[in-house]
């Protein structure tokens, strides 16, 4: 299939309430023409509403949503021209795979010549040559969420939404499409707005990433920046693992447990008060500290294996449980001190963000 001529997205101060309960909250999102953008959130976060506002299902109570330049807010779905891909794939069990791929083509009457090209190109975008006479109930979960997505970009949609279309299958299949979807995207180039609610997920996929709570988008940024550099602590926790320990100002920087902290360059955000520890950028020190290293004290509470990895629990001696992981060769195992056992732990000044208070403001 030729490269999709794409569509930005434009969502403005978009509403939509359920008695006082806020799905979304005066939402502002801009999506660049021909982007990978994921919303991702937990359950009731509003993600699903708002890609559903997306698609023309559910009517915000006001806003405005544009693609390109038209306005859409008012649009019906099939007006729309956007693909779709839902969770339960929706394909129809009486019609075999071309069948169901092609129609999109008979709701907008190609000529069945044209239609029949576009289905079996469809086909083999999705690395199904050859299955158009299948019946869906004969095709793998793998197979049937091909078949969905090739029905969603067989008509060559400028906008193509998913709404979790991978929830349904086994973790090492779901790693392999994950792969998949994003190479179909690089080639075909259509504005793309996924939903999920796995981190892991999201953070290989997309360009950016839209986190969302409560109806709101609290932070959107390209994956690396948003896990390393998270902007609240709802964020933080959300997109992988955290523990956190208070700080305060002290002599024009911040001090934790009445330690000065060396701090990375630039500023510190207004109000901070935590410091975020994720477990893989702590490191056990087994020698003298040289750079700009904050240096933790504790004693190991347990050891968690887990293949191709480790896991300390450490209770530091200023108060609170952090992790600390590592990777699971023969010599770091043989290194690791016994559970009792005291031990420091070095976090780089590069590592070291401070954060508001604020799980969700």
């Amino acid at each position: 299939m030729a490269r999709a001529a794409s569509l930005p997205i434009h969502v403005r101060q978009v509403t939509k309430t359920y008695g006082s309960v806020y799905a979304l909250d005066h939402v502002d999102l801009d999506i660049e023409s021909g982007e990978f953008l994921t919303l991702l959130g937990p359950s009731g976060s509003g993600k699903t509403t708002l890609l559903m506002v997306l698609a023309g299902f559910t009517r915000p109570d006001h806003g405005s949503l544009k693609f390109g330049d038209q306005e859409v807010i008012r649009l019906a779905p099939h007006k729309r021209d956007v693909g779709m891909v839902f969770q339960n794939y929706a394909l129809f069990p009486h019609m075999d795979v071309a069948t169901n791929i092609g129609f999109p083509l008979r709701l907008r009457k190609v000529p069945k010549d044209e239609a029949a090209r576009r289905v079996e190109q469809a086909l083999e975008t999705v690395q199904l040559g050859g299955y158009g006479t299948r019946r869906i109930d004969q095709l793998s979960g793998g197979q049937r969420q091909r078949v969905a997505l090739a029905r969603a970009i067989v008509f060559e949609p400028r906008i193509l939404l998913m709404d979790e279309p991978l929830s349904a299958l086994d973790k090492q299949l779901r790693e392999h499409m994950q792969i998949e979807l994003r190479r179909l995207h690089d080639k075909l180039g259509m504005t793309t707005v996924y939903v999920t609610h796995d981190q892991r997920e999201a953070l290989t996929m997309s360009d950016r990433i839209a986190v969302i709570n409560r109806g709101r988008v609290l932070q959107l940024d390209q994956p690396r920046r948003l896990y390393e550099r998270p902007t609240s602590r709802f964020v933080a926790e959300f997109i992988g693992e955290s523990a956190f320990l208070p700080v305060e100002a002290q002599g024009g920087g911040y001090a934790c447990a009445g330690q000065a902290l060396k701090l990375p360059p630039g500023g510190v955000p207004a109000g901070a008060s935590l410091l975020m520890l994720r477990p893989e950028r702590l490191r056990i020190l087994l020698g003298p500290v040289s750079g700009a290293i904050n240096v933790l004290s504790g004693t190991v509470q347990e050891m968690v294996y887990q293949g191709d990895s480790y896991l300390l629990q450490v209770r530091l001696a200023a108060g609170g449980l952090v992790g600390v992981r590592g990777v699971s060769t023969g010599e770091a195992m043989a290194m690791l001190p016994k559970v009792g056992a005291p031990i420091q732990l070095g976090l780089s000044a590069e590592d070291t963000i401070l954060l508001a208070d604020e799980k969700a403001a």
